[in-house]
């Protein structure tokens, strides 16, 4: 019996003295997640855990009491029919076994109604888990491709995946609970036939098993195209995207990119679906043979006057039921391996590192110092040149700094690295006298109000978007007001039908779409939420916003940063030169630094790249 191995699975054969195979290993540590997955089901639901696990013993026990009290109505119809018996106790069997079978189908009822239950509750924790541990982890993490396929991996299935586990492990008691039972009466007949009800399930079981694993390295290889196939989907069906995809005419691209992503993925399925049937129902052959052979078997015993009619009639309805049972008990052991493979996702997911322990310091040894960048080396994973190489600066309270330079120069890694959304590499940047890694982290982020250029346009109201900027008065509307002022917001709110009620972007009801430029006003009076913020960052914050506007927001920005620091990225030179110091990047490095007059002394790039600016002007 060959099963051949999917181009794409890279298994190599084993060297001599190898490591055991990986699979193998994994099939013999089948059970390794069955008790962090029961675990976790006990923590969310403890009483439907019970209910469930009593249940299934109820279940498992029946179904042999059902076959025994069969066997008597039987004897007994004959035993009345020949005169030897009253019918009155016929009539007492077939009362009891409508007992039993009532409660078994209550029993089967109540075990559906509490998995469904706990399904829906599982599924809501299991999410929160994995949210929960996305929350702590750092921004390189969610930048690096390797990373969204092992979250996409866990997110696919991990919501089923712990109750099927959990499922299949109450089966398989059942299962064996029903197989004690029913081997017990069978010994009676003949121990062989309880060797042949084993040995019947065992080739389909094998082969059950084997095509889970393959399925389940389908599934692993698989995620960098299915994030794909999920990205043109959203490309093609978003109103964000809809301009572009129209004006290029980019739809029909996409949606051959589409076709094929998913026609590779379909031909893979659909060889190991063909190989799965094939082998499926030829060795599944092999547990219908055995069936009808021991009915013969059974049949002759009754015809050669070693059975009764009741007993013969028990005995078929064992052998055919501890069969089910059998193969549902081996389906059980190949799902939970199915099952084991998928939920190595999850928790290869919530294994991964967390963010780096920050410090409990929420006051620095030299207040007023402010912030400095000493010798300051950091390098994107995976780039070949730094991004950043030994900064070193000094922004005091009050002070303005603006920096300047070409795209990529390293001017939002530097604000990045200051509010600790990655780590320096080399060197160490202090707030007032103490490195950042010892700061407490909500106070850091506390000290700093940030709008970055790529700022988010949360499908939210008005005043949450304005909140977003303050957790701590998220919902607090003098504040939104205050904020809205502030960054030359509230005239444009005020227009809008349900002013700081009204919900903005297309994808909820009534939702209200704003241009670019009101986007950013937006996202600028969420920057300006922070009341103890003392050091203020904007990056490109006024890039859609007309000439008027931009110097309305930036003559308020110096009236609210008069006592604090604040760092502005920006291209308008308008803007730049009102700055008390002006660094100029070039690759991660500066190159100049100092007031606008001494750099347009200096004549070097920034008296370059003003004097071009201005040219445009005239």
């Amino acid at each position: 019996m060959v099963f051949h191995q999917s181009r794409h699975q890279g298994r190599r054969t084993p060297a001599a003295g190898a490591p055991p195979d990986p699979e193998r290993t994994r099939f013999f540590s089948v059970f390794r997640f069955s008790g962090r997955a029961l675990g976790l089901v006990w923590q969310t639901s403890r009483g439907l855990t019970l209910t469930i696990g009593a249940l299934t013993l109820v279940a498992g026990l029946l179904p042999a009491g059902v076959a025994y009290v069969g066997k008597w109505i039987v004897d007994g119809a004959l035993a009345a029919m020949e005169g030897r018996a009253e019918a009155a106790s016929l009539i007492g069997w077939i009362a009891l076994e409508c007992t039993l079978v009532a409660a078994l189908a209550g029993a089967q009822r109540a075990l559906d109604v509490c998995q469904s239950l706990l399904r829906a509750q599982l599924g809501q924790r299991v999410n929160v888990i994995i949210l929960e541990k996305a929350l702590r982890m750092e921004l390189a993490q969610f930048e690096d491709s390797e990373f969204y396929d092992r979250l996409t991996r866990a997110r696919r299935e991990a919501s089923s995946r712990p109750l099927s586990l959990v499922m299949r492990t109450f089966g398989l008691i059942q299962n064996l609970i029903a197989l004690l039972s029913y081997g017990g009466l069978l010994l009676a007949f003949s121990p062989l036939a309880v060797l042949v009800l084993v040995l019947a399930g065992l080739p389909a079981f094998v082969a059950e098993t084997r095509f889970s694993g393959e399925a389940f390295r389908l599934f692993r290889w698989r995620a960098p195209e299915t994030r794909k196939r999920a990205y043109l989907e959203m490309a093609l069906a978003r109103e964000d995207f809809a301009k572009e995809v129209k004006i290029f005419d980019l739809g029909p691209l996409f949606l051959q990119r589409y076709r094929q992503i998913f026609n590779d993925l379909y031909q893979e399925d659909r060889n190991l679906t063909l190989r799965r049937g094939f082998w499926g129902y030829v060795l599944g052959l092999l547990g219908t043979l055995s069936l009808y052979g021991a009915y013969a078997w059974i049949g002759w015993s009754a015809v050669q006057g070693a059975l009764t009619i009741g007993s013969m009639t028990m005995y078929f309805l064992v052998f055919k039921q501890g069969q089910s049972a059998f193969s549902a008990g081996l389906s059980a052991v190949g799902g939970m391996f199915e099952d084991n493979l998928y939920l190595s996702n999850l928790y290869e997911f919530l294994e991964e590192p967390d963010a780096l322990p920050a410090g409990s310091a929420k006051v620095g040894p030299k207040p007023g110092d402010g912030v400095r960048f000493e010798d300051v080396w950091f390098t994107y994973p995976g780039a070949g040149e730094p991004a950043l190489c030994g900064i070193n600066l000094h922004l005091k309270p009050g002070q303005k700094l603006a920096l300047v330079g070409e795209n990529g120069s390293g001017k939002t890694t530097l604000i990045k690295l200051l509010t600790r959304l990655y780590e320096v590499e080399r060197g160490r940047i202090l707030l007032d006298g103490l490195a950042l890694c010892d700061w407490d982290r909500g106070r850091l982020r506390e000290r700093i109000g940030v709008i970055f250029q790529d700022f988010v346009r949360y499908q939210m109201s008005v005043g949450e978007n304005i909140g977003a900027g303050d957790v701590t008065a998220f919902a607090d509307r003098d504040r939104w007001q205050t904020a809205a002022e502030r960054g030359l917001a509230a005239e444009l709110i005020d227009r809008l039908p349900d002013g700081y009620d009204t919900q903005l972007g297309r994808w909820f009801h009534k939702g209200q779409e704003l241009s670019g430029g009101q986007w950013q006003k937006i996202a600028v009076a969420r920057a300006l939420m922070r009341r103890e913020a003392d050091i203020l960052v904007l990056d490109e914050p006024t890039a859609a916003l007309d000439a008027e506007a931009e110097a309305r927001i930036f003559e308020q920005f110096r009236e609210m940063t008069q006592d604090r620091m604040a760092i502005l990225i920006s291209h308008r030179f308008s803007t730049v030169r009102q700055a008390d110091l002006i660094v100029v990047l070039r690759r991660g490095r500066v190159m100049e630094q100092g007031d606008h007059a001494t750099l347009i002394q200096l004549d070097g790039d920034y008296a370059r790249l003003f004097k071009l600016q201005a040219k445009g002007y005239q």
